[in-house]
């Protein structure tokens, strides 16, 4: 009997082990959704139990559960080796989406240097070891007989009353609640409910397109009182829209657009209207590459721009998850597709469009791999006139494709000739200088730069990553030095505006860590980092000529990535609609808020960590109602709906089909290949 109570537990024990391991390696904490996960692994054993024990031959049922062990390892393997690398769980779609790009890049020299490591190794035993150890030995103690129509029905019992349970404990709080249907991510799903249950809901959306029955909550928030600069809206009848449509989805998002008010326009509205922009999506950029001796230009352009003090890039699907925050201003919540769907999308609502139609010539650059991501087919959708360039389709012309990461300088000096001398340009950069691996001998950019560091170096100040991260970024501060002078000579540095922001915090820097215990991470930030708050700080730099004649603007509330467009789009007096936006402008009367897609949250008021269901004040002076927290954890779950809306449903085509957008052909920009490059 024992033996048969073996063979119905033996597979739920295994998947609990593989969760409680995967915890512990990936630095989670172990108590934390312990019951769920168990409950989740006792249903999922016995599928298994009963798919294994078919066969009237115990031979073949011993084989089935075996091959069954050892394909389970997989997701937990892949998830982790990805974790170390990047410091985020990856979706199946982002998974997917990139299996193609790593697997002809260098990227694989980075995924086996992780693989070999001393930890990477005894985790690759501790995952194998079981079914390696179940083939030689199951038998012996796994009856491995062909289940009984008892022992069915057992199985299926205990698997039903888990189940049961397990909805209770999910279905009362709050938060798993919501975790589990309508504020599921695959990041906090994970803590919550383990690996298995996450892929599963991945799986889910995958199949369905998410869940569309999913509603808009009703927040009671004051409206704001009337401003004399008016508000940035437009004149666009969303019960209407709603009217002529039978998409449910389409419709929830018209009532909720309708029910928002629109932010205020301001005495910085129009400020930078019929300037050109300069858009620099900065490869693991950082608050601390920018220093008045290593990098006087970014220290410049930080301190004689517009000063944005309390600066969020939230990661959470590598540079392409960075890029969808900077140029659609929302949380890239498909992961690594998020682009790719959005290419198929009216995409009305990017500075590239917008600018597009005034007049204003447009062009987007890369020194890497031209296809890399899927970027040939992507980023000329932008609405930037002249598309796209990276190496392989012209930037070799450029940029010396021996040196990895390629050079920001080289590709500054080569493509500025292009479009400093047209009457308006609108042009987008995504840097790579900055990029991973952090180390003398395998990054040319830092060993290029090592004499920056030099004092630091002598000083002992900094271990080789930190210092190799910090060299490698002074190639940048030499781009942005070069750009200026270019600008200057020009007579065009008083009508440029040029943005910077990173695509994501410089994960490569702990390639052998798991979060929370990011020592070089630390070691650059001067803190250890105890949420993704913390570790996503950053700074947003947006600088125009103009400005260093004027007193310094500052910005002290929280901004995020998501609220780049908007703030753009109101200083170049753009006309939109400010409800359409996730983000806002961050002058305008708009609550102060920055969120993740954890549902972390800041506001000017503290700061929300939702795994620990816990508010920090900003002070000890701050006072909140007791509803506050309640409200912006509504607010903030309502944007995510309308954030994932705007993804799965082409929304903006659905408010503005009428608006005839010059097309921008992708085969216009395609040229031959060449050897892919190392690029996350």
């Amino acid at each position: 009997m024992a033996r048969y109570l073996i063979s119905m537990l033996i597979l739920a024990v295994v998947f609990f082990y593989f969760e409680i391991l995967f915890r512990i390696v990936t630095g989670v904490h172990i108590g934390y959704g312990l019951i769920p996960i168990l409950l989740f692994s006792l249903i999922y054993g016995q599928i298994g139990y009963l798919l294994t024990s078919i066969a009237r031959s115990r031979k073949i049922n011993h084989r089935i559960k075996t091959v069954l062990i050892a394909v389970t390892t997989l997701p937990f393997l892949v998830e982790y080796f990805i974790f170390r690398q990047f410091k985020v769980y990856y979706s199946l779609n982002t998974i997917t989406n990139a299996a193609g790009d790593v697997a002809t890049s260098n990227f694989l020299l980075d995924i086996f240097k992780l693989i070999f490591s001393l930890q990477g190794l005894l985790t690759i035993i501790l995952y194998v070891c079981i079914p390696v150890l179940y083939g030689l030995y199951g038998r012996k103690v796994d009856a491995c007989a062909r289940a009984s129509s008892a022992r069915r029905i057992m199985a299926a019992g205990i698997m039903v009353a888990a189940m049961l349970l397990n909805m209770i404990l999910i279905v009362i709080p709050r938060s798993y609640r919501e975790d589990y249907n309508s504020k599921y991510t695959f990041q906090s799903a994970i803590p919550h409910f383990g690996l298995l249950t996450a892929t599963r809901l991945e799986v889910k959306s995958m199949i369905t397109g998410g869940n569309d029955k999913v509603a808009f909550e009703n927040v009671e928030v004051e409206k704001k009182k009337k401003t004399h600069y008016g508000r940035n809206e437009l004149k666009i009848d969303y019960a209407e829209l709603a009217s002529k449509t039978d998409d449910k989805t389409l419709k929830n998002m018209d009532e909720y657009v309708a029910s928002q008010q629109a932010s205020s326009k301001n005495e910085y509205t129009g400020m930078f209207k019929g300037k050109n922009l300069i858009f620099i999506s900065a490869e693991a950029f950082s608050a601390e590459v920018i220093d008045k001796e290593r990098t006087p230009t970014l220290y410049r352009m930080a301190h004689k721009g517009i000063q944005f003090k309390d600066y969020y890039q939230p990661a959470a699907a590598g540079t392409t998850g960075g890029e969808v925050q900077n140029i659609f201003g929302m949380h890239p919540l498909k992961g690594g597709a998020t682009f790719k769907e959005m290419a198929k999308h009216h995409n009305y609502y990017t500075l590239g469009w917008q600018l597009n139609q005034k007049g204003y010539y447009g062009k987007v650059y890369h020194n890497n791999d031209y296809t890399y991501y899927g970027r040939d087919v992507t980023h000329v959708t932008l609405g930037y006139s002249d598309g796209y360039m990276g190496m392989g389709n012209g930037m070799e012309k450029y940029v010396d494709d021996k040196n990895w990461p390629e050079s920001d300088l080289e590709m500054i000096d080569g493509t500025v000739p292009e479009y400093i001398n047209k009457e308006k340009f609108n042009i987008y950069y995504m840097s790579v200088s900055g990029h991973s691996v952090y180390s003398w001998k395998e990054n040319d950019m830092s060993r290029k730069n090592q004499d920056s560091v030099a004092e630091l170096e002598e000083k002992d100040k900094y271990s080789e990553p930190v210092l190799a991260y910090l060299a490698c970024n002074v190639e940048l501060d030499k781009a942005m030095k070069s750009l200026i002078k270019q600008l200057e000579e020009a007579g065009k540095a008083d009508d440029t505006v040029i943005v910077i922001s990173a695509d994501h915090f410089p994960y490569g820097l702990d390639a052998d860590s798991s979060f929370g215990n990011q020592p070089y991470l630390s070691e650059l930030y001067g803190f250890e980092p105890k949420n993704q708050i913390e570790r996503d700080h950053n700074r947003l730099i947006m600088w125009c000529g103009s400005l260093e004649k004027e007193d310094p603007i500052k910005v002290d509330d929280p901004v995020s990535g998501l609220d780049i467009a908007p703030t753009l789009m109101n200083l170049f007096g753009i006309k939109f609609d400010s409800r359409l936006f996730v983000g806002r402008d961050v002058f305008s009367d708009a609550t102060p808020l920055i969120f993740d897609s954890g549902y972390d949250w800041k506001t000017d008021k503290g700061t929300y960590i939702s795994k620990d269901h816990e508010f920090k004040p900003a002070s000890k002076k701050t006072k909140v109602s007791d509803d506050y927290v309640d409200t912006i954890n509504k607010i903030v779950g309502n944007k995510m709906i309308f954030n994932k809306g705007l993804i799965q449903k082409d929304y903006y085509y659905h408010v503005f089909g009428d608006q005839k957008l010059k097309k921008v052909n992708s085969k216009d920009v395609k040229s031959e290949g060449k050897d892919k490059k190392d690029e996350d």
